[in-house]
């Protein structure tokens, strides 16, 4: 079975960071995009970054780059999700996501964020940001 397991959640003040943790198992890591997303209470669910691991390449929304990276470990079929320079706005729900391989030339930069192009959701962790 395909599992996904985010943990690292919880709460900071402005300006701090945190990591988030993303355990994959049940299908072939090195096949697949991974992908996190948060929803904050009221608001639509946004993509904020991917990570291609057979080939590295990353993906950013506007509203994290350049205060959160991401990166994996593929022996431990982990992802993690480096956030800093928290502000309150960052307040949500973050959950990861697996999607696997799609015929060439489908997939781009923005459709990467974009949850329908995954197959596999974890559960959430919640972070809070207090100001």
């Amino acid at each position: 079975d395909v599992q996904l397991q985010a943990s690292g959640g919880g709460s900071v003040q402005a300006g701090g960071s945190l990591r988030l943790s993303c355990a994959a198992s049940g299908f072939i890591f090195e096949d697949y995009d991974i992908g996190w997303f948060r929803q904050a209470p009221g608001k639509e669910r946004e993509g904020i970054s991917c990570i291609s691991i057979g080939d590295g390449n990353t993906y950013f929304a506007d509203s994290v780059k350049g205060r959160f990276t991401i990166s994996s470990d593929n022996a431990k079929r982990t992802v993690y999700l480096q956030m800093n320079s928290l502000t309150p706005e960052d307040t949500a729900i973050y959950s990861c996501a697996a999607g696997g391989p799609r015929t060439a030339g489908v997939l781009t930069p923005q459709n990467r964020l974009l949850h329908l192009r995954y197959d596999y959701w974890g559960q959430g962790t919640l972070v809070t940001v207090s100001s």
